[in-house]
């Protein structure tokens, strides 16, 4: 796309009005340039595929051919940024993530009411957006559903953590007091489809905890740890108010929270209001990371649009941690990487593949130490 040219827009859902709230919003911006609309998602397929637009808005359901096949297709033969236009719901959310999981860029949540009033109060993220979308360079992505279910049984799945017992408890307290190992994952946009590659390249029995900070509505954030659960060797849970923190364990930051980890490695989430913006605030997580766990401490930065996280790195590199930013080139967005980057705090700058390898190693180099001592 060159300087002054509009966005070209195609406009898919199988509801006229919707089209016409979504065309007014886009024709009003003055950006933008609806190219054509399409009613399912085999006209989605073909439009996509003949127009060539920059952008593509996506409802989920659809006849004929749903969002997420036709999402599916289009990222797998020539793939075009899409964002998805989805409901609310608990269904609509589970659909949403696999839609980001299929390669969509990011979504905006449809309102239940469906007037014209009602999307008009999504304009400004709406236009926001598409805006971002269109500028982000995407690759083919194919992902079967075989191999999505060999994943999903070859791995355990997300189920929530039994109370510990007395003695279990007083040991994990030690343990944290000693230097329980934590791990951060912070995202954005582009952040769920590249979390569900990185996670399951953490191995059973992780010497540490893992965090992941995700900005995400807080209605998503339960499904989006039972999705992480289905690829991960690790067991996965939404981080609750009050636990202790666990070796080998996945917690996801839930949506509306902000989310500390206060001695003696217990979660505290804060619903208050947001910080810079956001809610969850990752700079906020980690912070709170680095003054608990200092040396122990490893943390990735990962896509993601803004600069949410880079004064937490600084405290993490301040503590002794580590910090690792995605590159460029495997990044959706490479905002929050690059500005944490520009604080001089990241020890390495690596490819989404090489990044737990990172973490582990590190994480597992200092648990051998531990132990050394401890000796």
């Amino acid at each position: 796309m060159t300087n002054g040219e509009k966005i070209r827009v195609l406009v898919a859902d199988d509801s006229a009005f919707m089209r016409k709230v979504v065309l007014s919003i886009l024709e009003s911006d003055g950006a933008f340039e609806v190219v054509g609309e399409a009613r399912d998602g085999r006209e989605t397929v073909e439009k996509a595929a003949k127009l060539k637009p920059h952008v593509i808005t996506m409802d989920i359901n659809m006849p004929h051919m749903d969002g997420l096949e036709a999402t599916e297709i289009i990222m797998a033969t020539e793939p075009r940024p899409i964002l998805i236009v989805s409901s609310e719901s608990k269904d609509g959310a589970k659909a949403t993530l696999r839609a980001l999981e299929l390669g969509a860029i990011d979504f905006v949540a449809k309102p239940s009411g469906g007037i014209d009033l009602d999307m008009s109060s999504v304009r400004e993220e709406l236009v926001r957006k598409l805006r971002l979308a269109s500028k982000v360079r995407v690759v083919r992505n194919i992902v079967r559903s075989v191999v999505r279910d060999q994943a999903r049984s070859s791995t355990q799945a997300a189920t929530p953590q039994a109370d510990q017992p007395p003695m279990e408890v007083a040991a994990q307290f030690r343990m944290t007091r000693a230097g329980l190992p934590l791990a951060v994952l912070a995202a954005s946009t582009g952040g769920p489809a590249t979390l569900m590659k990185l996670i399951p390249q953490f191995a059973k029995g992780f010497p540490g905890a893992v965090l992941v900070v995700q900005h995400m509505p807080g209605n998503f954030t339960p499904q989006f740890a039972e999705q992480l659960a289905a690829v991960s060797p690790l067991p996965v849970k939404q981080a609750e108010n009050g636990e202790i923190l666990r070796a080998g364990q996945v917690y996801v930051c839930p949506g509306d929270s902000h989310l500390r980890v206060v001695p003696p490695g217990r979660v505290e989430l804060d619903t208050g209001e947001r910080i810079a913006g956001y809610r969850p605030c990752i700079d906020v997580t980690l912070e709170s990371v680095a003054a608990l766990a200092g040396s122990n401490a490893s943390v990735a930065i990962l896509t993601g649009m803004g600069n949410d996280g880079a004064r937490g790195v600084m405290a993490i590199q301040e503590n002794g941690g580590l910090v690792v930013a995605q590159d460029e080139a495997t990044s959706v967005i490479f905002g929050m990487p690059f500005e944490a980057i520009k604080t001089g705090a990241v020890e390495y700058v690596l490819p989404l593949e090489q990044i737990a390898g990172a973490i582990s190693r590190r994480i597992g180099a200092r648990s051998g130490m531990a132990r050394v001592a401890e000796g």
